[in-house]
């Protein structure tokens, strides 16, 4: 049997998490994740996905603030690892525990594009073609380890951030077997720093548009979809958007269209449909029971 210290948090590490604990060669014999956060307006103390599916299969679980916390090296050292594998953690690995056994992360792109906190966003924010997941030998540095596989698909024009992470967990998944299996025969290649990119961790006000590209507006809906979403200057926030046109020239804001279906917008290049609004404090609802209510018409600006 292999053994497997196993490091993550959310729900892309939980599937990653559940596939080891199906494969009959490998024993997961400890688990870290993150502490209990306080979720929604209440701050109810919530586990991790990890950690529910952890206490589902009875593992033996650790949740350090720090890594560097008092009895935790020793813990990871008591559970016998041939490998620490490593996914959405949210710590980076202090020295002696690199040096306990190769640690192996699953990254969610195509390394050494996007190193850092956010690279599925910044693949839909840039409006990528390709994206995958990279395996990499852990070192010191952020993502900078030397790479030991990759899995890649082409991301669908319309697929938003749940439907993205989702598949980017079942390649990460498989990706992770294929590494730990094949481990002692692979020939990991070094990253070649001066081709990195890095990226920083999402902020609601990343969400704020200002209507001057439909291509830009799209894509951050898609990078955003969930949270923080993408909202107005006033606060405003929009749905189920989609992209009518990329080349147009329009006064931004302006209604262009109304219909059941949604209104299309005008941005200073481009254009877009949005199917529901929803005013700050209130309830999303249609976009054209919106216009309705508040007098607005073809012609008029939704800024």
């Amino acid at each position: 049997m292999t053994r497997v210290v196993f490091m993550g948090t959310p729900q892309y590490a939980k599937e990653i998490l559940e596939k080891l604990l199906h494969e009959n060669s490998i024993d997961v014999t400890l688990v870290l994740t993150q502490p209990d956060r306080p979720v929604g307006r209440k701050k109810i103390l919530t586990p991790s996905e990890v950690k529910l599916l952890s206490l589902k299969y009875k593992k033996k679980i650790l949740q350090p603030e720090k890594l560097r916390d008092e009895g935790v090296y020793e813990a990871i050292v008591e559970a016998e690892p041939d490998y620490i594998i490593v996914a959405a953690f949210g710590q980076i690995l202090p020295k002696n525990i690199l040096d306990i056994a190769p640690c192996i992360n699953l990254h969610a792109s195509i390394l050494p594009k996007y190193r850092g906190a956010s690279p599925v966003q910044q693949s839909l924010l840039n409006g990528d073609e390709f994206t995958g997941v990279t395996a990499m030998l852990m070192n010191e540095g952020l993502d900078s380890g030397a790479i030991l596989g990759y899995r890649f698909f082409k991301i669908p024009r319309d697929m938003v951030l749940p439907e993205l992470m989702e598949q980017l967990s079942i390649d990460a998944s498989l990706l992770t077997i294929e590494t730990v299996k094949r481990f002692r025969n692979i020939n990991s290649i070094e990253q070649i720093d001066a081709n990195s990119t890095h990226c920083k961790k999402i902020k609601r006000a990343d969400g704020k548009i200002n209507l001057k590209s439909a291509i830009d507006v799209y894509n951050r809906y898609r990078a955003f979809y969930g949270w923080p979403t993408i909202f107005l200057e006033d606060g405003t926030k929009l749905f189920g958007v989609e992209l009518v046109d990329c080349s147009s020239q329009n006064r931004a804001g302006e209604i262009l269209e109304i219909t059941k279906r949604g209104i299309v917008i005008g941005c200073e290049v481009g254009a877009i449909k949005i199917k529901q609004l929803q005013p700050p404090s209130k309830k999303s609802i249609d976009a054209k029971a919106y216009c309705v209510a508040r007098g607005l018409k073809v012609g008029n600006s939704l800024l």
